[in-house]
């Protein structure tokens, strides 16, 4: 057998293996928080674009929330506004509403739209302000146990499905901006963590997948952990093994959990094609937190 036929017969073994995983999740939806470096660097963007475009044509119903954030500093840097973070979120006055709607929504929005687009996707942008789909209210932080204002962040109080839904279950892949109102019409940033933790909890995703800078959760020997339990989760968390930045992630995907979403998955964004290989392959190449239902 030559090389050629060789090389052939390996990719089709690469179909075979994900056939299992197309039959099981055929109709389900899969929330995907697209972050991180996979938003700068051009080829992992085409990479994720692909991946997000073909997971559509075979049958699974993606939805797409998106941060931003490197794209809100340097909008404000150019105005002559320093970006100030209390506890990892961004203070949010007037000035730094405006540019992030402006960004969010009028830029990062609609080139991860336009991108999906020219991949052969048919994807819709929309932010949580069309249709107050996404209701919110103030959020506040804690500073050496005092109650400290973070201006207009919000935090998620209801999603609306059915607008998401809607489109999900048609030939759409709805790209979500994490910009919410509340009962008054004001307008909120909301961390995109969160959004994409509350849609998949609205919609009872089968999946929430969170692209990051990193490779998945690790134990105490810095070892990749590639499936865990909640319970587990917490302890890892107690004990300390789980700690800083990840903390928020780990207690946002146990939330989704609880809410009904069957397993979350923090995986690396930097890898290409990350999505497929994740979903479409035994081992994955992130941490998988699932219910007990799994």
């Amino acid at each position: 057998m030559d090389e050629k036929m060789d090389g052939l017969i390996k990719k089709a073994g690469i179909l075979i293996e994900a056939l299992p995983y197309i039959q099981k999740f055929a109709g389900k939806t899969v929330v995907v928080k697209y972050g991180g470096n996979a938003m700068i660097n051009e080829e992992l963007k085409n990479s994720v674009m692909e991946d997000i475009t073909l997971l559509k044509f075979i049958g699974l119903n993606p939805i797409v929330v998106h941060g931003g954030g490197p794209d809100i500093s340097k909008a404000l840097n150019d105005r002559g506004v320093k970006s100030r973070f209390i506890n990892g979120l961004r203070y949010t006055d007037d000035i730094t509403m405006d540019v992030a709607q402006q960004v969010l929504i009028g830029k990062t929005n609609k080139e991860i739209v336009s991108l999906l687009n020219t991949k052969g996707g048919r994807a819709i942008g929309i932010s949580g302000i069309d249709g107050s789909f996404i209701e919110c209210e103030k959020s506040y932080t804690e500073v050496d146990g005092e109650k400290v204002d973070l201006g207009y962040v919000g935090n998620v109080v209801y999603v609306k499905r059915c607008i998401l839904e809607l489109l999900s279950s048609d030939q759409y892949i709805p790209v979500v901006a994490p910009i919410g109102t509340d009962k008054d019409g004001n307008s909120y940033n909301i961390n995109a963590d969160t959004v994409a933790a509350a849609v998949a909890a609205a919609v009872k995703a089968e999946k929430l997948i969170l692209l990051t800078d990193v490779e998945g959760v690790k134990d105490k020997d810095g070892n990749i952990i590639y499936e865990a339990g909640t319970d587990e989760i917490t302890e890892m968390i107690d004990d300390g093994t789980i700690n800083g930045g990840m903390i928020p992630k780990v207690q946002g995907c146990m939330d989704a959990l609880d809410k009904g979403v069957k397993g979350v998955h923090i995986i690396d964004g930097r890898i290409p094609h990350c999505l497929l290989l994740e979903i479409f392959t035994k081992t994955g190449i992130g941490t998988l937190i699932k219910s007990a239902d799994y």
